[in-house]
């Protein structure tokens, strides 16, 4: 899903995804920082989904933001957009290229540090 804005109801799509795709029976904790949109008291949270929220200011703690930067530096960084179509081709074309390539997300978000006890 590429959408044009953060904001509570673009959360709410992503949420409704999420919960479609965990199996019957199951439960997905989903593990956010705490933007004002992750975190809204209008958020509609679907029955099978719990929110974690990490601590404020630990980017540390959140692989993701390791992935949105990897993908910045390898496939969005320093190119001129010719169009608001390009930008999401291009989020498209990055997105998929990377989903195509587990053990690079795999590697990226490992945290030696969790691992050590």
């Amino acid at each position: 899903m590429v959408l044009p804005f953060c904001n509570t109801q673009a959360m709410a799509l992503h949420l409704e995804e999420i919960s479609a795709a965990v199996a019957p029976g199951a439960h997905a904790v989903i593990l956010l920082d705490q933007a004002g949109w992750h975190l809204s008291g209008d958020l509609v949270i679907p029955a099978n989904v719990t929110l974690l929220p990490l601590p404020p200011k630990c980017p540390e703690l959140n692989p993701v933001e390791n992935i949105w930067q990897f993908m910045r530096d390898n496939w969005l960084s320093n190119r001129i957009f010719k169009s608001y179509d390009d930008i999401i081709d291009h989020c498209c074309y990055a997105w998929n290229k990377l989903v195509d390539q587990p053990w690079t997300i795999m590697s990226i978000g490992l945290r030696d540090w969790a691992h050590e006890f």
